[in-house]
């Protein structure tokens, strides 16, 4: 998806998610998507811990979407409850992060911004998109799958909580040439 191209699915969402959209972020979205991350930071699922700083989330995510960075946004009935975004880690390498609200999942909207973020990724020369994803994340993994990304590798026991507990992460990737 490039420029102001958008995706519907209104058809998909059932009755949690009525008119849902997809489309390219902002820096005006920032608040937004920083409230996302701190709504699904308490589920363990990000590198984020709860409680999420939303003044320096929304610094960052602006930073992101004026740099040479790309966003999307998943807006449900005017509210953003999911979102994208790549930024380039290494020449011809971007990298991926994702965050959707729970309404959000399990419809289609996640694999729907992959697909947007791999085309980006793919229209800016990059070769590579990868990730990193919580080894016990199996859902997410599961996605990430489907989409063509594949594990090359682990941080096993890499970071450590704010419990003192130390978790696990997959490097996924995706070649794009």
């Amino acid at each position: 998806i490039t420029g102001r191209r958008v995706i519907q699915r209104a058809d998909l969402i059932g009755a949690r998610l009525s008119a849902v959209m997809i489309r390219e972020g902002t820096s005006g979205d920032a608040p937004a998507v920083a409230a996302v991350v701190a709504a699904v930071a308490p589920e363990g699922s990000l590198g984020v811990e709860p409680p999420v700083d939303l003044a320096d989330w929304t610094r960052r995510i602006k930073e992101l979407a004026d740099s040479s960075g790309a966003m999307w946004v998943i807006e449900s009935d005017g509210e953003i409850v999911g979102y994208a975004s790549v930024s380039e880690r290494t020449r011809g390498v971007f990298v991926l992060a994702t965050a959707l609200l729970p309404a959000a999942r399990g419809r289609g909207l996640g694999r729907a911004l992959i697909d947007a973020a791999v085309a980006h990724a793919r229209a800016a020369g990059a070769h590579k998109l990868d990730l990193e994803v919580w080894a016990d994340n199996a859902r997410a993994i599961a996605v990430y799958t489907r989409a063509g990304f594949a594990v090359e590798g682990v941080r096993r026991d890499h970071y450590r909580r704010r419990d003192g507990s130390l978790r696990s992460t997959l490097l996924m990737a995706r070649r794009l040439d």
